[in-house]
């Protein structure tokens, strides 16, 4: 007479103990949040750089560049403001708009570009919120709009990407805010963090 073979209880029970250990290890070694912050903050400097590129065109491209107020903060979240070189900023006009013909939260028109804009929309932080009570958002603010000096700032969200990470590119960036990743030619600008200007930077 021939007896059917199978696990025993405890055996089961091992093999899921087994199992459970193993996730866990791979949960905490792999650390899934911590790669999506990352692939976010990769997107920010992205973003930043592209804009970088797209906006070094255009003044080099039209013939009577305007590239701001000088005067103002410029976001892609509603009701930001910065203080830059000791002076608090009110809004733009468009703050929120992802348009390139000057009506988007970086007033330039793009399409007098000869050939069209660069880029199709205005980008926009992956993980901003609806107003300025966030931390991520992007800022765009001049030092001058007679040599077209600019900056562009965000705040990273990754322990890779922020200050004293492995792939650190908040402090070794050439700016001035050591929490904050900025790019442009205006990298002297001296922002302040106060107010809504990203309340809590290197969160």
């Amino acid at each position: 007479m021939h007896t059917k073979k199978g696990f025993t209880l405890l055996e089961l029970l091992i093999v899921i103990g087994i199992l459970a250990i193993l996730s866990t290890t791979i949960v905490l070694v792999i650390n899934p949040a911590e790669l999506l912050k990352k692939a976010r903050d990769s997107q920010r400097i992205s973003d930043l750089n592209t804009m970088k590129t797209a906006i070094a065109y255009y003044i080099t491209e039209v013939a009577d560049p305007n590239i701001g107020d000088i005067g103002m903060t410029y976001s892609d979240v509603a009701a930001v403001v910065c203080t830059f070189d000791g002076t608090p900023r009110p809004t733009g006009p468009n703050q929120g708009a992802f348009k390139v013909d000057g009506e988007g939260w970086i007033p330039i028109k793009f399409v007098d570009i000869t050939g069209g804009s660069p880029i199709g929309a205005l980008p926009r932080d992956p993980a901003a919120s609806d107003d300025e009570t966030g931390n991520h958002y992007y800022v765009y603010g001049l030092l001058s709009d007679t040599d077209y000096t600019f900056k562009l700032m965000a705040n990273m969200e990754s322990k890779y990407y922020s200050t004293d990470g492995d792939g650190d590119v908040e402090s070794t960036d050439g700016g001035t805010v050591d929490t904050l990743y900025e790019v442009g030619t205006g990298m002297s600008l001296v922002a302040s963090t106060t107010g809504s200007c990203f309340n809590n930077p290197g969160l």
